[in-house]
């Protein structure tokens, strides 16, 4: 049976963020549901190779290359992508990374405080990026009156840990920068939602073994016994870039297995 609202055939998408990890499995996702997909990085070898990858099994891709959270480079990204690729349906900002410090030197520890270009650098590649790539598509967006912007957050912003302090802070305020814009964008027809995945290792970054290791070590602390895999994330934003999810803005969607309700 097919279901119309979950048809994306045709439909263009932007993943700033994408080659690896859960970008990279929400960018495959959603070119196997006939999306064409564009592919930003920083590098833009890692996002050829994705590209690639998606070209490999029929589905239609391109390669740019952008540092997300510099509003420069994704301005010059929107005029590059917007000329030779075309009008997005769907805008995923999917960049982050993970420095874990304790604010300052703890007594008797031995890790040093987090300083203040590494404080910045996590509150930037997690947060600013989505207003710099806001930014820079927002204007197409809101005159074109259609769109989905579905941003990565995760569920670091509703459960604090030690020595995590900038990362979390950065997801929990990429959550209520959701929010905000999605009521300022929501007279024109521009949906704004995020995701926030729990434990997703990426089997290409990891040995077989140690997935298998983090697998069986999720099952004392999550719910549903096991870690996430990466096309489950894709098929929830799936759900978000379709027209299925056309009464839904400002929300944040917890993938975690339960582990943010244990």
């Amino acid at each position: 049976m097919n279901i119309p609202e979950y048809d994306i055939a045709g439909r263009k998408v932007l993943l700033v963020g994408a080659a690896r990890g859960i970008g990279k499995g929400i960018a495959l996702v959603l070119a196997e549901a006939g999306a064409e997909v564009a592919i930003a990085s920083l590098n833009i070898k890692s996002a050829a190779d994705t590209a690639s990858e998606i070209t490999s099994y029929k589905g239609k891709a391109v390669a740019f290359a952008a540092d997300a959270t510099k509003a420069g480079d994704m301005e010059r990204l929107a005029r590059e992508v917007l000329a030779s690729f075309g009008p997005l349906d769907v805008l995923v900002n999917c960049v982050g990374d993970a420095i874990g410090k304790p604010v300052v030197k703890l007594p008797g520890q031995l890790t040093e405080g987090m300083t203040g270009d590494e404080w910045r650098f996590i509150v930037d590649v997690n947060l600013t990026q989505a207003f710099t790539s806001c930014r820079a598509f927002g204007p197409h967006l809101l005159e074109q009156r259609h769109g989905s912007v579905i941003n990565i957050s995760g569920v670091a912003a509703f459960r604090a840990a030690a020595a995590r302090s900038a990362y979390d802070a950065a997801k929990a305020g990429l959550v209520r920068f959701t929010e905000a814009l999605a009521l300022e964008w929501a007279p024109y027809r521009v949906r704004v939602n995020s995701i926030a995945p729990g434990s997703f290792p990426d089997p290409a970054q990891v040995t077989p073994e140690a997935f298998q290791q983090r697998d069986a070590a999720a099952a004392t602390r999550v719910p549903l016994g096991r870690v996430g895999r990466l096309r489950e994330v894709g098929l929830l934003a799936l759900y978000l870039a379709s027209d299925a999810s056309a009464y839904v803005t400002g929300q944040t969607w917890c993938i975690d297995g339960g582990a943010s309700v244990a």
